[in-house]
């Protein structure tokens, strides 16, 4: 008898089952409800949710629209979004993560907060250009954070300047010790350095308990939605000890000649997978003969 397991570490975290929640207490009441942008970066996920009702829309029809409730997803939002909502009498349900909203008021008020004898202050985010959360973060600094994605944009940097370091919620923690780590050999005596370690744990801890998970399996689907972020960290970790593990973003992209020598199945996800996915990729791999 193969056996299949659901990683039970995996699935949503804290801020999109929160979102997803306010989603449907909005929709039951049979009132119209905007999302700006994919309310999670899973299409299953949102294709349930475009079913109870929900109109997903982005900032040009975010922008036309007067008078009607929009959702703000967990990623958050810059506040030009915010101010615009007001002129347009847009009622705003805002499903900012509570780690996110915090991330973007620090960096707010170390953009305002002048350094010592007024020297010029770099404020730097390790993220991904282009992410909404990102552009939320940028957003707090009227657009002139630094975004840099790795290392070797690190090594861009002016180290003759102040450097103020913060990191997307859902990055590598490894990685961004490697950056605090470059930028501490490299920074000019005579400029100051303070970072932030601004990423989710609860998204940081999934990176081990996952490479473990992997590991106890003979052949591993990872359940994700392509355009995940943290789906793509959570995913690699997973073929770092694991080679046998494979990414779908839905039960239908199952490739069944991958049983053939599988005693031992895992089943795991993102922290935009829901569970829900992850327990119908199961049931479909249990109904395949050994």
């Amino acid at each position: 008898m193969r056996k299949v397991e659901i990683d039970e570490g995996s699935g949503f975290c804290f801020g999109v089952t929160t979102a997803i929640r306010k989603a449907e207490e909005e929709l039951a009441k049979g009132e119209t409800l905007y999302c700006l942008g994919d309310i999670v970066h899973n299409g299953r996920e949102c294709e349930r949710l475009k079913n109870m009702g929900l109109i997903t829309i982005d900032h040009e029809e975010f922008a036309r629209l007067k008078n009607v409730k929009v959702l703000l997803r967990a990623h958050g939002e810059p506040p030009q979004t915010y101010e615009l909502a007001k002129q347009n009498n847009i009622e705003i349900i805002d499903a900012t993560c509570p780690v996110v909203l915090q991330l973007q008021k620090r960096i707010k008020q170390e953009f305002y907060n002048p350094s010592p004898a007024n020297r010029e202050k770099q404020i730097v985010i390790y993220g991904k250009n282009g992410h909404a959360e990102v552009l939320g973060l940028v957003g707090q600094t009227n657009g002139k954070a630094i975004v840099i994605e790795n290392l070797a944009e690190a090594e861009e940097l002016d180290y003759t300047k102040d450097i103020r370091l913060y990191s997307q919620t859902t990055k590598s923690l490894d990685e961004f010790r490697q950056i605090v780590s470059y930028i501490q050999e490299h920074i000019s005596p005579d400029a100051t350095f303070q970072y932030f370690d601004t990423i989710c744990r609860q998204v940081a801890n999934r990176m081990p308990d996952i490479r473990k998970f992997a590991s106890e399996h003979d052949l591993v689907f990872f359940v994700c939605g392509h355009k995940s972020s943290n789906g793509k960290i959570l995913y690699q970790e997973c073929r770092k000890v694991n080679p046998n593990s494979y990414q779908i973003d839905r039960p239908e992209e199952i490739d069944f000649s991958l049983l053939k020598n599988a005693q031992s199945v895992g089943i795991c996800g993102a922290t935009s997978t829901p569970k829900w996915l992850m327990e119908k990729c199961k049931e479909i791999l249990m109904q395949q003969e050994l």
